[in-house]
C-alpha cells in the first residue's frame, strides 16, 4: 500500500513492542491488531477456525490481536439477587439487565433503573462491590502468561453511561447540568471503587500493565453530548485522578469516547492522555482523515474500522476497501491501532469479518 511504498522492511518487533511504539505516536514494523466482539461473533470465528468454544485467546490469536485485557473475579458477598421471574440479572453494582432478542441474536438491555429517584442518602446507602473483595490473586499469572502482549487495564470511569445504568439517562444528563447532589454523589462513588479497584490491580501487576484504559461517551452522531463547560466542571477532575494514577505505575492511557467526541481532544492531551478509541467515522468531525491532520502527532488513534460500515452491510470486497482507505490515511508517521469501533455485532457476517483482519495482515505493514 501506499504508506508502505519503497521502505525497506522494519524489524520484527513483539505484541508489545508495536503496541508501545505505536501509543508512543511512533511507527512499528506493522499495526497493531485489536478485536472487540460479542459472544454471537466468538462462537462463529471460532466455529470457523476450529477453536474450542472456550478458547478466547486461541481465538485472539488466530486473528494475530496484540492487545490483552486483565481482568479480576469479584469475590465479595452477594448484596443484589437476580429476579427470575421477571428474566432480570443484577450485577454486584445493582445493574438490573434483560434478555433482549432481535433479528440477528440478542443483547442485555438496562432496566430498571432503581437510582433515578435516590437522594444523597439513598444513594450513599446503595450496596456496591468492595474494592478490597476482587480476588487479584490471579493478575501477576495473567501478566506472565501474556509477557509478549500489550496488557490493558480497563477502568472506563465511565460517568454518563455508569450513572446512567442507576439513574436513566436522562436523570443523569440533567443531574449534571444542575449539579444535583444525588447524581455527583454517585459519581463520586464509583470513580472512588474503580480508582481503588485499579490501584489493586496495578500494584498485583509489577509494572506489568501497558495501558490503562478509560472510556465515556461524550457525543451522539451529530454533536456533543454535554459543553465543554459540564466536561470541564464534572469530566475533567475525575478523570484526571485516574490518568495521573495510570501515568504513577508509568502506563499509556486511552480513553474510549462514542460518537462526536474530537471536541474534548485537545482537553485530553493536556490532561496527558496519549490515545482516542472507538473513532466511529460516520460521526461529525470524527471521519479519519480529519482526525489525522488535525490530531496526528499529539495522539495515537485506536479503532476507525465502522461496525456500521461495510463490515456490517458490504461485502468481502468493500471491508477490504474500507480497510484499505482507512489505512492509507491512518498509518503514515505511526500512532495507529487497527481495531473496530466497537463491539462487532450479530449482524456482522463472519466472512466480512475475517476479510477485516485480512485487510489488517495484508496491508498494515510498514
Amino acid at each position: 500500500m501506499s504508506a508502505a511504498a519503497g521502505a525497506a522492511a522494519a524489524p520484527a518487533m513483539t505484541s508489545r513492542e508495536r503496541v508501545l511504539v505505536t501509543l508512543g505516536r511512533g511507527v512499528p514494523d506493522r499495526v497493531p491488531v485489536d478485536y472487540q466482539a460479542n459472544p454471537g461473533i466468538h462462537a462463529r470465528l471460532k466455529a470457523h477456525f476450529g477453536i474450542a468454544a472456550d478458547d478466547d485467546e486461541g481465538l485472539l490469536r488466530a486473528l494475530g490481536v496484540d492487545f490483552r485485557i486483565v481482568s479480576v473475579p469479584y469475590a465479595g458477598p452477594r448484596a443484589h439477587v437476580d429476579i427470575p421471574e421477571r428474566g432480570v440479572k443484577v450485577n454486584e453494582w445493582g445493574i438490573h439487565t434483560r434478555w433482549v432478542e432481535h433479528g440477528t441474536g440478542g443483547y442485555w438491555d438496562l432496566c430498571d433503573f432503581p437510582l433515578r429517584e435516590a437522594d444523597e442518602t439513598a444513594v450513599a446507602a446503595w450496596p456496591m462491590p468492595d474494592p478490597d473483595r476482587y480476588d487479584y490473586g490471579t493478575v501477576r499469572d495473567q501478566c506472565r502468561r501474556w509477557d509478549a502482549y500489550g496488557i490493558c487495564l480497563a477502568c472506563y470511569g465511565d460517568l454518563i453511561n455508569g450513572n446512567g445504568f442507576l439513574r436513566g439517562m436522562e436523570q443523569t444528563l440533567v443531574d449534571l447540568y444542575t449539579d444535583e447532589p444525588a447524581g455527583l454523589a454517585l459519581a463520586d462513588r464509583r470513580f472512588a471503587i474503580q480508582e481503588r479497584w485499579a490501584r489493586r490491580i496495578l500494584e498485583a501487576a509489577e509494572g506489568r500493565i501497558d495501558v490503562l484504559w478509560l472510556g465515556e461517551d461524550l457525543g451522539t452522531q451529530r454533536s456533543p453530548m454535554i459543553s465543554m463547560d459540564v466536561f470541564r466542571r464534572h469530566f475533567r477532575p475525575r478523570y484526571q485522578r485516574l490518568v495521573d494514577l495510570g501515568k504513577e505505575f508509568g502506563c499509556r492511557l486511552m480513553i474510549h469516547t462514542c460518537g462526536c467526541s474530537s471536541w474534548a481532544y485537545d482537553e485530553f492531551i493536556d490532561m496527558g492522555i496519549d490515545a482516542v478509541d472507538t473513532l466511529q467515522p460516520e460521526a461529525v468531525a470524527m471521519s479519519p482523515g480529519y482526525l489525522k491532520r488535525r490530531f496526528g502527532g499529539r495522539l495515537a488513534f485506536h479503532g476507525c474500522i465502522s461496525t456500521a460500515g461495510p463490515v456490517a452491510f458490504g461485502g468481502v470486497d468493500e471491508v477490504r476497501e474500507d480497510c484499505r482507505k482507512t489505512l492509507e490515511i491512518m498509518m503514515p508517521g505511526g500512532g495507529y491501532c487497527f481495531a473496530p469501533t466497537h463491539e462487532l455485532q450479530d449482524n456482522s457476517p463472519t466472512e466480512n469479518v475475517l476479510a477485516m483482519y485480512r485487510a489488517a495482515r495484508d496491508l498494515g505493514r510498514y
